[in-house]
């Protein structure tokens, strides 16, 4: 075995990549083959097949490739999406990378441009989620636009295709795609009656403030004087 997956547990890997997989499919995320997930230890990504049904993903469906892109161990090419993925974890400090084709994400994808801040709630994913201009999926363009959206955040939306998150392991990229699809049904519901009203620079401050100064989602003990 290579050096490069000697230091990584890779059936660990793989395996926490397939059972995202399937988490998508359970979640209605995806239909059949459509979306990728992958995971980085070290110089090593574990990654979704190409043509998986991701619910039924198994650990022999996980490729790893290293960070070159050149296959190190597995029995199927892996999905055509590789590029974005490396390119994704070239760019930032991610440790996983979800991509799935959620609904309301590729519906706000056609009446949108962005996804502006509609609940506080969208700070975990940087702020505005922008829609990235349609380009065929496995391709060059597609990549690079969006790893150059996701510089700066943790989330975008690729025009007439979906969603892509990123985490720092692969339960926050998995909670982030969730996050970011109910975000998407709330401004599509919103928009279906009227002009949705975004927060502003200035509310988005005063809540990161908060979040902060409260430790918010930290579960802390009772404070008895």
């Amino acid at each position: 075995m290579r050096d490069d997956l000697m230091a990584v547990d890779v059936d660990e890997l793989r395996e926490s990549v397939a059972g995202a997989a399937r988490q998508l499919g359970r979640r209605a995320l995806v239909l059949g083959t459509a979306g990728n997930v992958s995971a980085r230890a070290g110089d090593v990504v574990a990654v979704t097949a190409t043509g998986l049904v991701l619910a039924d993903a198994t650990i022999e469906d996980i490729t790893l490739v290293g960070m070159d892109g050149v296959v190190r161990a597995g029995a199927c090419e892996p999905t055509s999406e590789l590029d974005l993925h490396l390119g994704i974890y070239e760019a930032c400090d991610a440790r996983a990378v979800v991509h799935a084709h959620s609904p309301a994400a590729v519906a706000l994808s056609l009446v949108a441009d962005e996804l502006p801040p509609v609940h506080y709630a969208q700070l975990a994913l940087g702020g505005r989620v922008p829609v990235i201009p349609f380009a065929p999926f496995g391709t060059a363009e597609l990549a690079e636009t969006v790893v150059a959206a996701m510089r700066s955040r943790s989330a975008a939306i690729m025009a007439h295709h979906g969603s892509v998150t990123t985490g720092h392991d692969l339960g926050a990229a998995l909670s982030n795609i969730e996050l970011l699809e109910w975000l998407c049904g709330v401004y599509l519901s919103a928009a279906s009656v009227a002009t949705p009203r975004a927060l502003g620079d200035a509310q988005l401050a005063a809540t990161l403030d908060e979040v902060v100064r409260r430790n918010y989602g930290t579960a802390a003990p009772v404070r008895r004087d």
